[in-house]
This record gives structure tokens, sequence and C-alpha cells, in this order.
């Protein structure tokens, strides 16, 4: 007679699913919004658009790339969740949106209750900062997918903003200013390079500092200030993503030859690879997460208003003809 194969025999416990689900209820709870209807548990999360007079929906995805190979060597988890989610957000401030909820997803070969409790926490705590809800997520659990003690995370935010007050660059001119608002470090790119070079247990803390959210210090300069471009510095570093800020066919060129604090991890990347500045540019932030593009008399103005955000701020460069 066949021996009967249960699902559990095949690598999929539904039953640790549902534990996690209960313990991560509070989680998304610490992250309500007004607008948020209902809770967890259902086949999609539902939201009510705040009162806006022509809102704009925007939508971002992203993940936190190799810098989970951190998280699995060192057996920290507790990070990775807030570089989830300040990896969408940030991309959602560059329009002037505000975020608004927040999903994830979370895939391992075999589903650690713990494990994934962490990184969920993390997601919350960025949840949090962001001013988002965690509106749902899926947990997968996908036998021989995925190496033991590893998994994959994606993150995907919503937000909305004022169709008149969206920020596309259409109004940059020559000799407006850029503001550059510190990075905590490495952010979430250029892992593939930093893994190879600096030893993990030495520069763990360095790894595993989460990805700055600059969310309150963007709604803020845009209260305060005349905002005419944002770039998240991400994948591409400072050569490929502050002229994303700029329109199509822009007659324009942005100026990033200013001196700003570059954090110490940077030099230390760099001597171990034996890379020149311009490949250090093309992958790395070297201390700049968001630039903020303002006419030249809002400098002094986007300067304190940043610091009183609680950020580092510099002016960095300039948009020249």
């Amino acid at each position: 007679m066949r021996v009967p194969i249960t699902y559990r025999d095949a690598g999929v416990d539904i039953d640790t699913g549902e534990r996690l689900v209960k313990r991560i209820g509070p989680l998304a709870r610490s992250t309500r919004r007004p607008e948020v209807i209902g809770g967890l548990g259902g086949f999609s999360g539902l939201f009510a658009l705040p009162k806006m007079r022509d809102p704009v929906l925007c939508a971002a995805t992203d993940g936190v790339g190799t810098k989970l190979k951190v998280a699995f060597e060192t057996g920290r988890h507790d990070t990775v969740g807030i570089d989830l989610v300040a990896m969408c957000v940030n991309d959602l401030v560059t329009c002037g949106a505000e975020p608004l909820f927040f999903l994830d997803y979370f895939a391992s070969g075999k589903l650690d209750v713990g494990v994934a409790e962490r990184v969920i926490t993390g997601i919350a705590a960025g949840c949090r900062e962001a001013g988002c809800a965690l509106l749902g997520g899926e947990t997968a659990e996908l036998p021989g997918m995925y190496a033991s003690g590893e998994y994959d995370l994606a993150g995907f935010a919503v937000g909305a903003v004022e169709r008149d007050a969206i920020v596309d660059g259409r109004r940059i001119s020559a000799g407006d200013r850029l503001v550059g608002l510190a990075s905590s470090g490495i952010h979430s790119n250029g892992y593939s390079l930093a893994r190879r070079v600096l030893p993990v247990d030495r520069f763990a803390e360095d790894l595993l500092r989460p990805t700055r959210i600059y969310v309150r210090a963007v709604r803020a300069l845009l209260c305060a200030c005349d905002v005419r471009g944002l770039a998240h510095i991400t994948g591409g570093g400072l050569l490929e993503n502050p002229p994303r800020m700029l329109p199509d066919d822009s007659p324009l060129e942005i100026d990033l030859s200013w001196d700003w604090p570059v954090p110490p991890v940077f030099c230390e990347i760099q001597h171990a690879a034996g890379v020149d500045d311009a490949e250090m540019r093309r992958v790395f932030n070297l201390g700049l997460g968001m630039i903020v593009c303002v006419p030249a008399d809002h400098v002094p103005r986007a300067l304190e208003t940043a610091r009183d955000q609680g950020e580092q701020a510099f002016e960095v460069g300039r948009i020249r003809a």
C-alpha cells in the first residue's frame, strides 16, 4: 500500500505559517493609519484614499539585494526589513508623494518563524518611520527554491500626490543648487562588491546599518522650499541617479563637484577593491542618500529645514547649462 504524503512531508507547513500570521498581527496594527479598512487575514488589503483635490497614485517596488547575504552570515535579521521599506518609500517621495501603505513578500525554502518575525518587525519599524501602513503581504514557503537558512524579500509601496504638486523636474533651470542629505552608509546597493572585499565579521556594523528613510525630511522640504527635483541615490550611484531628476532631452546637466563628508567605509571599499573614483561614484552613494534641487536663494532654508528634521545636509552642487 502506498504511504500517503502530506503537504508538510513535501516541505510546506501550513500551521507554521498560521503561527507567523498571529505573531505579526500586532506589528501591522502598530503601523495603522485612519484610512485602513479591516485588518490582516483577508485576500487583499483595503485602504481609503485620503481627502485630496486631484490625487495621483504613485507606486514603487524594490528589494534589498545581496545585503541579505550579510544577514544570513551574521544571523542578524532585524534591520533588512527597514531597508526594504526605505528602498521603496524613498523612491516614492522623489515625485512629491506621501507614502500611504506598504506590502511585503517574504519567501524561504523552509519557514523559520523567529527569523521571519524579526524581519517583519523591521518592516513595521520602517513603515512607522515613513508614516505608511503595513497593509498586508505574502509569506511563501518554497521547498528547494532557496538554500537552507536563506530567504528573499520584495517590497511594494503606494503613495499619493496632488496632480499640481508632482515633482517632475520640469521647472529645474541653470543656476539651481543641489542639497544632499547624508546617507547612513552603504544603504542597500553595491553589496556584491562590498561583500567581496570587506570581511563581514569585521565590518558587520557598517554592512548592516539600515538605509535611511527620508520621507519626513523630504515632506518638510516640500512645504518649506521650492523643491524642483529629487533623486534617490540607489543602484547606479552618483553618476546615474542625479540626472534622472531632469526631464527627458533636457539641455541641463548635473554638477556634483562640491565637497561633502564621505563615510570611512567607502574609503575602505575603494582601498580594498583598488577601483578608481569613477567606479565608486557609479556604484555607491558615497555619503549622499537623497539629492534635492532648489533655487539658489532657497539653499539656506533647505539646509535649515533638513537639519531640523534630524538630517545632515550639505550644498553639494548645481545645475548648469
